[in-house]
């Protein structure tokens, strides 16, 4: 028994340096990282699934106020490029609960905006449309835990 704990500690602590290492951050059932450059939106999601992620899925206002901690401009992964006016998550699920900065989304410009991202990370509600390949931003990848 004792050389299990003992394993199971080294195992640990592997995972910790290796999460350390590649610039994740825990957070109820999930692990993040924020990229160090900026990218158009399918870019930023391309980095996120080489990692084995995605792009940030936002489910509750808890992991809302995680990602808005963060204080900067990302990509996020809420997307109406299937049917206009018709948002969905990365994963295909529909939009439930939003956090739109008022007036959003808009699609100004008469550009189509069809990615959302967190635009104010000083206000609650933060987000806005972007257009998916003429602007870059950073971006956060989520990586659900089983």
């Amino acid at each position: 028994m004792v050389a299990t704990n003992k394993n199971l500690s080294e195992e640990r602590d592997d995972l910790g340096r290796t999460l350390r290492a590649g610039g994740w951050k825990y957070f109820s059932g999930s692990l993040y990282t924020i990229s160090p450059i900026q990218k158009n939106w399918q870019e930023s999601r391309d980095d996120c699934l080489q990692k084995g992620a995605d792009l940030v899925i936002i489910n509750s206002r808890e992991e809302e106020d995680y990602i808005l901690s963060f204080r900067m401009k990302v990509w996020i992964g809420l997307t109406d490029r299937e049917t206009e006016g018709r948002w969905k998550w990365v994963d295909g699920t529909p939009l439930t609960t939003s956090y739109w900065y008022p007036g959003e989304p808009n699609g100004t410009l008469k550009l189509d905006e069809d990615c959302a991202q967190i635009y104010y990370s000083d206000a609650r509600i933060s987000w806005t449309d972007s257009h998916c390949s003429y602007n870059t931003n950073r971006w956060i990848c989520e990586k659900r835990l089983a």
